[in-house]
C-alpha cells in the first residue's frame, strides 16, 4: 500500500511540474520593435507600428512582412537591433517570490534582446532573437522568422508566395490578434497569471521549429498551411529552452491560417480562422505510450484606422476553442474517471487610439474558461480553469517619427499597465483554499522599452 501511495504522489507531483513548467513559458509574452528594418526601409518606426513603436503592424507594416521584410531604400545598413524592457511590479497582495526577487515592488530588466535583421536580395529576409531573461538569469533563442518570397501578377491580381521558416506557431502572422503578437504587449514573469491557458496561447513558442507557405493574394485574401515538429532535447537545452515544457510534439501538428483584410470606410477590416492539431508526450514521458491531444480552433477579426504622424484607432479580437484529450497526463497521475478529456474557451479583445502615433491609451479584456477537472487543475480549490480580467495601458512613445538625437535607430517607450483580475483560478473568492481572491492578482506595471 505505501508503495503505491508513493507511486501516485510521485506521478501526481510530476503533472504539477509539468503544468509549472508549462505555465512558465506561458506567462512571457513576445515583445519585438527592430529599428534595423527602418533604416532598411528608410522610413520611421510609425509607418509599419501603430502607435509609432512595435509590436502592432500598420498596414505598410504588414505588406513589407508578408513580402519577406525585402523593401529597401539604400544599398546597405547594419542588419543589427537591440531592445531593452525593465519595469516596476507592484500586486495587490504580495507573491511567492521569484528566486533573488522580493514578493513585493519589484524592479527588473525583464529581458535583453539582441536581433539579426534584414532582407537579402527580392526574396530573402527575416530577424532572429536571442534573449538575456532578467528574471531567469538566463540566455535563449528568441523569436524566428525566415522567409523566401516571390510577387508576380496574374490577370491584374497581385499574388505573393512565400514560405517561413519559424520557431512558434502565429509569430510569423501580421495581425495584432493571435497569440504571438497579441495585447499585452510586454509583461513581466514577476506578476502573477492563472495556471491555465490553452497550448496555442505561446506554449509551443522556442520550442518547436515549423514550415509554413502561404498566398497573399490581391492584398487582401490569405491562406497559409504547414506543420510543426520538435527539435531535439539536446538541441533545445543549448538553445537555452526547456525541452519538457510543455512536451515534444509527436509527429509533425498541422497549422492553417485563412483571412481576409477587406477595405472599410477609413480603415481595413480583417476576418479570419485559424487552427492547430498537436499530439504532445507531456514533459517529454513516453512510458505511457499514449499522448496529450490538443485540437485549436479559433476566429479573429481586427480593424485598423492608421496613417503615419496622425491619429490611429485599432480593435482585435479572437475567439479560440481548444479541445483536450490528455490521456498520458491521465494516465501519468493515474486517475481514469473523466480525467482526459477536457476543453478550454478563451476569448479576448483590445482597442487602442493613438494621437499622432505618440500618446496611447489601450483597454484589453480577456475570459477563459472550460470544464472542471479535479487532476488537471489540483492547485485550484474550485478545481475549474475560469479566470477572466482586463488590462489598461497609457503610455507614449518618444521618436516613432524618427527625430530622436541619437538617430532615426533609437527609439522608446514609457508605459503605465494596470490588470484587474474579477475571476483568477476558478473563483472570485478563495480561490486556493488559503484565502487567495482574485483581486490580490492585480497588478501595476511601469515600463521602459528601449531599442536601437
Amino acid at each position: 500500500m505505501i508503495r503505491i501511495q508513493d507511486g501516485i504522489t510521485h506521478a501526481v507531483g510530476l503533472v504539477a511540474g509539468i503544468a509549472a513548467a508549462a505555465l512558465a513559458l506561458l506567462t512571457a509574452t513576445p515583445a519585438a520593435a527592430v529599428p534595423a528594418f527602418a533604416v532598411q526601409t528608410g522610413k520611421p518606426c510609425q509607418n509599419c507600428h501603430v502607435g509609432g513603436f512595435g509590436p502592432q503592424l500598420t498596414t505598410f507594416g504588414r505588406q513589407f512582412k508578408l513580402q519577406g521584410y525585402t523593401l529597401r531604400t539604400g544599398t546597405l545598413n547594419v542588419p543589427i537591433s537591440a531592445m531593452a524592457i525593465a519595469s516596476l511590479t507592484d500586486t495587490a497582495r504580495p507573491q511567492p517570490p521569484a528566486p533573488n526577487f522580493a514578493p513585493n515592488n519589484n524592479l527588473a530588466v525583464d529581458q535583453i534582446s539582441l536581433f539579426l535583421a534584414g532582407g537579402v536580395g527580392d526574396h530573402l529576409g527575416g530577424f532572429v532573437q536571442a534573449t538575456y531573461d532578467g528574471v531567469a538569469k538566463a540566455f535563449h533563442w528568441d523569436n524566428l522568422d525566415m522567409r523566401a518570397t516571390d510577387t508576380f501578377t496574374v490577370k491584374d491580381k497581385d499574388v505573393t508566395l512565400g514560405v517561413s521558416l519559424n520557431n512558434a506557431p502565429t509569430v510569423q502572422d501580421v495581425w495584432a490578434t493571435l497569440p504571438a503578437w497579441g495585447f499585452p504587449y510586454t509583461t513581466s514573469t514577476l506578476a502573477p497569471s492563472p495556471s491555465a491557458s490553452p497550448l496555442f496561447n505561446n506554449a509551443l513558442a522556442q520550442n518547436t521549429l515549423g514550415v509554413t507557405g502561404y498566398v497573399w493574394l490581391d492584398d487582401e485574401f490569405y491562406l497559409e498551411a504547414g506543420v510543426y515538429g520538435s527539435p531535439g532535447a539536446t538541441s533545445l537545452a543549448r538553445l537555452g529552452v526547456d525541452p519538457t515544457s510543455p512536451g515534444s510534439i509527436r509527429n509533425l501538428a498541422p497549422y492553417v491560417r485563412l483571412a481576409a483584410q477587406p477595405d472599410l470606410g477609413p480603415g481595413q477590416l480583417e476576418l479570419g480562422v485559424f487552427g492547430m492539431r498537436t499530439d504532445i508526450n507531456p514533459g517529454l514521458d513516453r512510458s505511457t505510450g499514449l499522448a496529450d491531444h490538443y485540437t485549436d480552433l479559433g476566429v479573429d477579426a481586427s480593424y485598423i484606422v492608421s496613417s503615419p504622424g496622425d491619429n490611429s484607432y485599432t480593435v482585435n479580437a479572437r475567439y479560440l476553442h481548444e479541445q483536450q484529450s490528455l490521456d498520458a497526463t491521465c494516465a501519468l497521475a493515474m486517475a481514469t474517471n473523466g480525467c482526459s478529456g477536457a476543453s478550454l474557451n478563451d476569448f479576448r479583445i483590445d482597442g487602442s487610439f493613438y494621437w499622432h502615433d505618440q500618446y496611447g491609451v489601450t483597454l484589453g479584456l480577456f475570459d477563459t474558461t472550460g470544464q472542471s477537472n479535479s487532476v488537471i487543475y489540483a492547485g485550484n480549490r474550485t478545481a475549474k480553469p475560469d479566470s477572466a480580467g482586463f488590462v489598461v495601458q497609457a503610455d507614449t512613445t518618444l521618436f516613432g517619427a524618427g527625430s530622436s538625437p541619437l538617430g532615426s535607430r533609437f527609439n522608446s517607450r514609457v508605459g503605465l499597465q494596470y490588470t484587474g483580475y474579477t475571476e483568477f483560478n476558478g473563483a472570485v473568492s478563495n480561490y486556493d483554499g488559503a484565502g487567495g481572491n482574485a483581486g490580490d492578482n492585480n497588478t501595476v506595471r511601469i515600463f521602459l522599452w528601449v531599442a536601437y
